[in-house]
């Protein structure tokens, strides 16, 4: 496991080399620290899930809402809503077309989890990456979500490749989820 401030100019490149090559970092967001793989690789969200002790739907960085608005499947009307309120501590759950990530992380009905962050890390990360990248909380299923470097890599430092440390984050609560449901966002989590 490699470990690198997040401030270090070369953070990004090594992250996306990580990520492209099939691993799992662990990195700050604007809430909580996150695991990242290529959302698009099944063996790399499978390894995920086995730390994670879960499977299930994950959500995904996004660059900008006009990639998000790309990957999407939402009607005209629907459009300016998720444009609005997609930014900094929101995810919001949407129908996206076939082919942007692995079934592996998808809702009912086509659907994925997109996040905006207000970090400059995740957005480099984002901007750069050929394929979306995951974003869910570091703990494993049922457990509180750790956000002290120390205790992430007394718990995960064998199971990740990359840890990408933003040093100790005072937020602690993971963003707020909201689903598109007929032309209408549904808070899930506050």
């Amino acid at each position: 496991m490699i470990e690198i401030d997040v401030h270090n100019k070369d953070a990004v490149i090594t992250a996306l080399k990580v990520i492209e090559d099939g691993g799992i970092i662990i990195y700050p967001t604007d809430t909580i620290y996150g695991f990242g793989v290529d959302a698009a690789n099944d063996e790399a969200i499978e390894k995920l899930n086995l730390i994670k002790r879960r499977n299930g739907p994950m959500s995904v960085l996004a660059p900008n809402s006009h990639t998000v608005l790309s990957w999407s499947h939402i009607s005209n009307n629907d459009i300016k809503l998720v444009e609005e309120n997609l930014k900094g501590q929101s995810t919001i759950i949407i129908p996206v077309r076939k082919g942007i990530v692995s079934h592996k992380i998808l809702g009912k009905n086509q659907t994925l989890g997109v996040r905006i962050p207000n970090n400059t890390f995740c957005n480099q990360l984002a901007k750069k990456s050929l394929n979306p990248i995951t974003t869910t909380s570091v703990n494993r299923h049922k457990s509180r979500a750790l956000n002290d470097p120390a205790k992430i890599l007394e718990e995960f430092q064998d199971e990740i490749n990359l840890f990408v440390n933003g040093g100790n984050l005072e937020r602690n609560k993971g963003s707020s989820i909201y689903k598109l449901v007929h032309g209408e966002l549904v808070q899930l989590r506050n």
